[in-house]
């Protein structure tokens, strides 16, 4: 970790695709008399562009980018390996324990959610500056537990691959039998042929689990038990 010697400060560049994110970062640490505030980004491009011509201590990354960006776990292995020396604090908001670890388990030195005061920015910044790996409290708390399920097996029915990814406290048993199914490549009218439930019944509880885990799709639900089983 490198302190920016002219103004003694923390430096730190933001990724955000949303303007009212970034502005309400730029009013909320720009009054912060220890953080430099060296750039704003919308894109993982620019912020990529950026960083090859001027570095900085904190980089404050939102975890979902549009669509057609590189987000998530690969947008912090890339920084991982091409800025090693920056430090990654991660905003999202699917604020949940199965993201916390997700992003933490990829290398991540912090993890914050949008729906937090903002004044909890700044203490993320400073916490992750020295070295600390920052969550707040109560997402320690939840993800402790989200942990400690995911370490017992039988607490979870169906195939034990799934079940670090099944075990969400979060999750309720009919989700967790559909999140089940679907990692087993059934799709939706097959699941709802297995449990004679209609096809809707079945999609909304579905989306209803990726909300809870902090995932908008099958390919993000395919990614996050990939890192979730990963040693």
């Amino acid at each position: 970790m490198h302190l920016s010697p002219r103004f003694n400060r923390y430096s730190v560049l933001i990724l955000d695709d949303h303007e009212v994110v970034l502005h309400g970062l730029r009013q909320c640490l720009s009054t912060e008399a220890d953080i430099e505030l060296r750039g704003f980004c919308s894109t993982s491009r620019e912020l990529l562009n950026v960083l090859a011509t001027r570095t900085a201590d904190i980089l404050i990354i939102d975890f979902m980018l549009g669509p057609q960006d590189v987000d998530g776990i690969n947008l912090i292995k890339v920084l991982k390996l091409r800025f090693p020396s920056c430090k990654l604090l991660v905003l999202s908001a699917q604020y949940t324990p199965a993201t916390a670890a997700l992003v933490l388990h990829a290398g991540a030195h912090g993890f914050i959610g949008k729906s937090l005061p903002l004044d909890d920015v700044a203490s993320a910044v400073r916490a992750v500056a020295r070295g600390q790996i920052y969550l707040t409290r109560d997402m320690a708390m939840e993800l402790a537990e989200f942990s400690e399920s995911a370490l017992r097996p039988a607490t979870v029915p169906g195939n034990a691959e799934h079940t670090p990814l099944l075990a969400s406290p979060l999750l309720s048993p009919r989700e967790r039998e559909v999140l089940r199914c679907c990692l087993d490549g059934m799709s939706v009218a097959q699941i709802a042929g297995k449990f004679s439930r209609s096809s809707n019944t079945i999609s909304t509880q579905k989306q209803s689990a990726f909300r809870k885990i902090g995932i908008r799709n099958d390919n993000e639900l395919f990614k996050m038990r990939n890192q979730l089983d990963r040693p």
